[in-house]
């Protein structure tokens, strides 16, 4: 009997153990970044963020500067455009890092160098059948299959997500206007999901408060996690993903899916997705209107935000 209870007690302590250590903790890093780099403020970020991986953390602008790139260390390095660009990702190929970018405004999608110079440019597909002229295509975010298929979100537009070969020919467009599942509401981020073994596309449908899988045939999987505040982007490293969430918080959730940290909850909702939030409001680990953010190598989290100043945070994962 005393054997048999010492094992119950040693099974729940190593539960507990393990339940403990699916939490992540953070702690913010106050006035990380550079003010006002370059002597500028820094501007609206209707973006997102990505990492080189020299380290280097590359933030979106709407203004002329375009991306403006701090080192590990949130010292300002340097600026480049295009302007507008509003979700990108960063992807290697065959050695040489590249800057996948959606631009709504612009109504196409790029991909450039580090150096800003454009490879190429994809515009609205006539062939698709849902657009009456250009302006109907208003991508939000963009992400690149294994193959080198292109996976376009078009959330400002059609509410579709389209699929283009390597060769940026069209394929198909999938999803379509709704609130039931299998349909967006606004599908604003999106990026490809390695975790489980098969790939598949991680989608953001922001106005329906949800997160979900989709597979690179353009079929729904299902609803990875729902109730969120408007889930604007996605950037995954290792296990985990974060997602800036407009309605002031991030989440971070482990590769099944499952809430493990949220940093910055702004308990003011008044303050959340505020544009024009004078900066005397502000307060040091909390949110407002968060629409990027991405993993550094250690872990931490940097999170960019919808505001007319530009306001970036960086929150140090702690043991």
């Amino acid at each position: 009997m005393n054997r048999l209870i010492c094992n119950l007690l040693l099974t729940s302590a190593l539960a507990s153990a393990v339940s403990f250590a699916k939490d992540l903790h953070y702690t913010v890093a106050p006035h990380f970044f550079e003010e006002k780099p370059d002597n500028q403020q820094l501007g609206p970020c209707h973006g997102g963020a990505v990492i080189d991986k020299a380290g280097n953390i590359y933030i979106t602008t709407d203004t002329k500067r375009g991306i403006v790139v701090f080192s590990p260390n949130g010292k300002y390095l340097r600026a480049f455009g295009p302007t507008r660009i509003h979700g990108l990702e960063l992807r290697k190929e065959k050695g040489v890092e590249y800057i996948y970018g959606a631009r709504p405004s612009d109504h196409e999608v790029v991909k450039i160098n580090l150096q800003g110079d454009t490879q190429w440019t994809i515009h609205y597909p006539t062939e698709a059948g849902i657009y009456k002229d250009e302006k109907g295509f208003n991508p939000c975010a963009v992400t690149v299959g294994p193959d080198g298929s292109i996976f376009v979100a078009d959330g400002y537009g059609a509410n579709y997500v389209l699929k283009f070969d390597k060769d940026r020919k069209f394929v198909k467009a999938f999803g379509g206007p709704g609130e039931a599942e299998g349909k967006f509401k606004t599908c604003h981020g999106i990026a490809l999901d390695t975790r489980l073994g098969k790939p598949l596309l991680f989608v953001c449908n922001r106005n329906n408060n949800r997160v979900e899988y989709w597979d690179l045939d353009g079929n729904f999987v299902k609803v990875i996690q729902k109730d969120l505040r408007m889930p604007a982007a996605v950037y995954i490293r290792g296990n985990y993903a974060v997602l800036p969430e407009l309605q002031g918080r991030a989440t971070v959730l482990d590769k099944a899916g499952n809430i493990v940290a949220q940093v910055g909850d702004n308990p003011n909702e008044k303050q959340r997705a505020n544009f024009g939030l004078p900066q005397d409001q502000w307060k040091d680990g909390i949110c407002n209107s968060p629409h990027g953010a991405a993993i550094d190598k250690k872990g931490n989290l940097i999170v960019s935000e919808w505001s007319q100043f530009g306001h970036l945070h960086k929150f140090v994962q702690t043991k």
